[in-house]
């Protein structure tokens, strides 16, 4: 076995063992299951470790390079006509091709799901071509969060309540395993060409407005859009008693995601072809290896939806309805903020924007740093989450402040963490929370026979603000000890100096 696959394999099962020791514990003292629905669960397990191994194998070597080299060619373009044009169409395809995306729009009543994709796409491809401009001409990125999220709270207010969740969602969605490695890898190519002293700063941010787009898209279609009252769907348990019939219900739909994988990665291949016979970029030698890349990554795909959809899905709902259902409902807020804690690891998109930050910024933002982070800002959101399912509190009383003190934040830190934190609010609301996270909240919504439009969607999008505000609060504390070290080193040097002027003086006695 290919020894880097072995190391990411490694990385996984480290990532996905607690959410599931937690979800062991749980179903042991508080929510029994049946045998059958926690052997599809562990099976889910084993499948999502050996997915998310093979897809981060995969991201890095096709998905990034592809990125990378796309962006460092849009920044030598001198027509910006075709350079917007282009960037548009990429963000619309990748978008398309997102398929954590499809599995929110699958759960999402009321709007069809082709309709809720293009609008989704479109908004993408529109903001992502914001986002490039913004790096070709330098404009601060603070200033174009601000004014895109002070549009976002205005349009919030002219569309109906049941829409704002689902908008807000939608931009957390959007931003999954396919489109997180490519748009990251893109603003690293595009600020690359530049030379100035801000260039790394500048390479974070794509995924901050990009996630935007969606928000500001869904919005408007709830303006103009009058939804049909269709039922949600409940999750279906399937009935399994051996072991023999949990491996036959994985294989059954396995195909169904092979197909649904292939129909989503087939954009980014014919990108990345038509891209090849345009610029000649990659040699024999890097062409076959990035294919093999898409090989990986479609591997990965597959094995990790096929296992968070059959064997996540069913269990994050059952234990939402079931544990509001009982006397310790309130144990919900606890239990999310735990489960919140562990799952964000579990996101394949999180550890290809660890290793990013990683590697642009030298090691200085360490990757157990920022999961550290992470972890805590997704635990928090979760268990505001829980306490919107049980109470019914409107989205506005904490999406509202949250991204107020976002932006607020965002002019005390170091110009980079302002990147950092936008991208990995995106990025943490992958498919683990669509397909984990969601259910538990539709769970709970519907035990206690609440909107669940309104309480139960807004999970993803509370999941995408809280790291916004923890990675900038690190960025506080990193510029503090930074500031301190300076100080610290700057009274050595005036020690060393008195010494030296001490030690000539005795000389020249």
């Amino acid at each position: 076995m290919n020894q880097k696959l072995k190391e990411n394999i490694s990385e996984s099962l480290s990532a996905v063992l607690p959410i599931t020791i937690t979800v062991l514990v749980i179903s042991v003292f508080l929510v029994p299951m049946e045998i059958g629905t926690f052997a599809m669960f562990l099976a889910g397990a084993v499948m999502l470790i050996i997915g998310m191994g093979f897809f981060q194998l995969g991201a890095e070597i096709s998905m990034i390079p592809l990125g990378e080299g796309i962006g460092i060619q849009l920044s030598k373009s001198k027509k910006i006509f075709l350079l917007i044009l282009s960037v548009f169409i990429i963000g619309t395809v990748i978008t398309i091709a997102e398929p954590d995306l499809q599995v929110l729009a699958d759960q999402m009543p009321a709007i069809p799901s082709s309709l809720l994709v293009w609008t989704v796409a479109v908004g993408v491809g529109s903001c992502l071509t914001l986002a490039v401009l913004r790096i070709l001409f330098k404009i601060n990125l603070s200033l174009i969060l601000m004014i895109l999220y002070f549009i976002v709270i205005l349009l919030s207010f002219l569309t109906p309540n049941d829409f704002v969740p689902v908008a807000f969602d939608s931009g957390g969605a959007t931003t999954g395993p396919i489109t997180v490695p490519f748009i990251l890898a893109l603003g690293v190519g595009l600020a690359s060409v530049r030379s100035d002293k801000n260039a790394s700063d500048d390479s974070f941010g794509l995924v901050a407005i990009s996630s935007v787009g969606p928000i500001l898209a869904v919005l408007l279609l709830g303006i103009f859009f009058r939804p049909t009252d269709t039922p949600y769907t409940p999750i279906e348990f399937l009935d399994v008693t051996t072991t023999q019939d949990v491996i036959r219900e994985f294989m059954l739909e396995l195909p169904h995601f092979a197909i649904e994988v292939a129909i989503s990665i087939l954009p980014i291949g014919l990108l990345f072809l038509l891209f090849q016979l345009i610029s000649r970029r990659y040699h024999h030698r890097q062409y076959v290896r990035m294919i093999i890349g898409f090989l990986y990554t479609y591997i990965g795909l597959v094995l990790f939806l096929t296992a968070v959809s059959i064997g996540f899905a069913p269990v994050g709902s059952l234990l939402g309805s079931e544990l509001a259902a009982s006397e310790f409902k309130w144990l919900l807020i606890p239990i999310g903020m735990l489960i919140g804690y562990f799952i964000v690891k579990a996101e394949p998109a999180i550890q290809v924007l660890n290793h990013q930050v990683d590697n642009v910024t030298g090691g200085s933002i360490a990757a157990t740093t920022m999961n550290a982070c992470l972890s805590i800002g997704v635990a928090i959101s979760v268990g505001l989450a829980m306490l919107r399912a049980l109470t019914g509190i409107s989205i506005y009383w904490i999406i509202i402040p949250g991204y107020i003190i976002a932006l607020i934040l965002s002019k005390f830190v170091p110009k980079i963490f302002v990147g950092i934190a936008f991208d990995s609010g995106g990025v943490a609301s992958g498919p683990m929370t669509s397909t984990f996270l969601l259910p538990l909240c539709i769970g709970v919504s519907k035990s206690l026979d609440g909107n669940i439009m309104a309480d139960a969607f807004g999970v993803v999008a509370l999941v995408a603000l809280t790291p916004l505000i923890a990675v900038q609060i690190m960025g506080i504390i990193y510029k503090w000890k930074a500031a301190k070290s300076l100080r610290n080193i700057d009274l050595v040097k005036e020690e060393l100096n008195g010494i030296e002027e001490w030690e000539d003086s005795e000389d020249d006695v």
